[in-house]
């Protein structure tokens, strides 16, 4: 018996007699209309709006472009998405002629990730986060035809989740400061944003009210090694875990010397993308941090969490500004981690999904197939 006709007969296959899902909520994605048995993508812009201004160290935004994204099987409906943070280099006019030539009708199997993603990789070079939102309303259609959410299909414990990370930048009004040092308040790990040149000025305002570790992310903002090891030997004392990306992530030799010094642990953000960039991370930087939007979704994203583990590194999960589609799909894989910056949905103030919930900091999964997330507006 094949695998179609397996679903269709045993208890599994009850998913496939659902009614189809509406696409309303969206207003009128673009479509490929197919016939039934085959793949039917859609896609739609959507902005996203940050409920802070995010001040980096090369921009400040308080908006994020996205693409929403749904792959329909034989009605039944999975959901992705595409955030692009100026840095990646997409934007959605990238995204939407990048999903326009994919033709995924072609695959009567969703199944073939593997050959999928290869399709994808022969449509274009690069287009990362395009690539991963069909990845992710692929993952989530195939674990809503198995009934099962990721983490229980790739064999991860829920308990084994880490806490995550609840990300604050500097402010110049003392008032919005403030707000934001407040909001960390049922957060066990804060991230600072640094490399803006007020670096030691928010740490020094937030220890004023509390102890709680934090994690630092220069976002390539310190340009020399002597200062980048300053900063790690000053944030040592501050009850810091790690600092990502301290240098800009073509300073690979000087990044090495910073960390053959450094008391504290250089997780490489930027200058990771994808599977390959693995290998080279590793011995210049004690560890990863998986992005979906880099890493094309899912499926590579998983392979390299299995790579950084066998080279002896550490893993850190990270996500862009994103609604809580993409967010509850990275924490599929959060049980395999160390360390997890999973706060990009509770930035925005226009989440259209239910998904992720952070328990007195705690990462919790959806015991819900797929991604584990369901559409609310």
């Amino acid at each position: 018996m094949n695998r179609r006709n397996f679903l269709r007969t045993s208890i599994l296959g009850t998913a496939l007699a659902m009614s189809p899902i509406s696409f309303s909520a969206f207003g009128e994605p673009t479509r490929k209309t197919t016939k039934s048995g085959r793949l039917n993508l859609s896609f739609q812009p959507y902005e996203l709006k940050l409920r802070h201004a995010f001040n980096l160290a090369k921009n400040q935004r308080t908006t994020t472009p996205g693409v929403q994204v749904q792959l329909e099987y034989d009605g039944i409906v999975g959901y992705g998405e595409a955030s692009m943070p100026p840095y990646l280099g997409e934007s959605v006019q990238s995204v939407t002629e990048f999903l326009g030539k994919l033709d995924l009708s072609q695959f009567d199997d969703p199944f073939r990730i593997e050959d999928i993603h290869a399709y994808m990789e022969s449509v274009a070079p690069n287009n990362r986060a395009a690539k991963a939102s069909v990845d992710i309303a692929l993952h989530d259609l195939l674990g809503k035809i198995m009934g099962q959410p990721w983490y229980k299909i790739w064999g991860l414990n829920p308990d084994d989740t880490p806490n995550t990370s609840y990300t604050i930048s500097y402010q110049s009004d003392p008032a919005e400061m403030q707000k934001e040092i407040d909001e960390c308040a049922p957060f066990r790990v804060v991230k600072v944003k640094m490399g803006v040149g007020h670096d030691k000025e928010i740490v020094e305002a937030l220890r004023r009210v509390s102890d709680v570790p934090i994690c630092v992310d220069a976002n390539q903002g310190w340009s020399s090694k002597e200062h980048a090891l300053e900063m790690c030997e000053w944030l040592a004392g501050q009850n810091c875990l790690f600092v990502e990306q301290p240098m800009p992530k073509e300073m690979l030799d000087e990044t090495a010397w910073v960390r053959e010094r450094s008391p504290l642990p250089l997780i490489a953000d930027e200058f990771l993308q994808r599977l390959p960039d693995v290998t080279r991370a590793h011995g210049a930087y004690d560890g990863i941090n998986i992005k979906l939007m880099k890493s094309t979704g899912m499926h590579e994203a998983y392979k390299m969490a299995v790579l950084a583990r066998a080279l002896g590194m550490k893993v850190m999960l990270g996500c862009m500004t994103e609604t809580s589609c993409a967010v509850t799909a990275a924490a599929q894989l959060s049980p395999m981690v160390d360390w997890a910056d999973l706060d990009g949905n509770l930035l925005i103030s226009n989440d259209r999904f239910d998904g992720i919930k952070i328990n007195d900091g705690k990462v919790i999964i959806p015991d819900r197939p797929g991604i584990g997330v369901e559409l609310i507006g």
